[in-house]
């Protein structure tokens, strides 16, 4: 298992600690004769329920990635990139634009393709706009599921 996998189960354990905590709280305060804290009560009930319903989205949108990175990767077609990249292992932003706008083409030529979304949402998280790289992505695994 690899360490953002066990870093993202260590969160996800301490986040599902906290909504506990937070859930014997809300409870707490709902059985309570006081109307304030029977309505704080309901409105801290909200914070769990929330909070495993971003762990779930989070984890089955991991594993579909997984999965697809696997199938690009069994059929070879897994894009290669020549990036500049500072010491740390970041891309120098130059290079990942250039890389960006090449793929942002293909992917505007071949809209069906998920491969080409793909390589969209790499080009996107080495240029490093997350949010675009996150849609894209999830854009992959839908065309991909067709």
């Amino acid at each position: 298992m690899s360490k953002a996998k066990i870093g993202a189960v260590v969160m996800s354990a301490l986040l599902l600690l906290y909504v506990a905590l937070l859930s014997q709280t809300a409870i707490s305060l709902l059985l309570t004769d006081i109307l304030v804290a029977k309505i704080m009560g309901a409105l801290i009930a909200v914070f769990p329920v929330l909070g495993a319903w971003a762990i779930i989205l989070e984890f089955r949108f991991t594993i579909a990635l997984e999965k697809l990175q696997n199938r690009i990767n069994d059929e070879g077609r897994f894009p290669s990139f020549e990036l500049e990249v500072r010491p740390s292992g970041r891309a120098i932003r130059a290079s990942a634009e250039k890389m960006f706008a090449l793929y942002k083409t293909e992917a505007e030529n071949h809209p069906d393709d998920f491969h080409t979304w793909f390589n969209l949402g790499v080009a996107y998280n080495a240029a490093g706009d997350r949010r675009r790289a996150r849609g894209a992505m999830q854009k992959a695994i839908e065309l991909s599921k067709n």
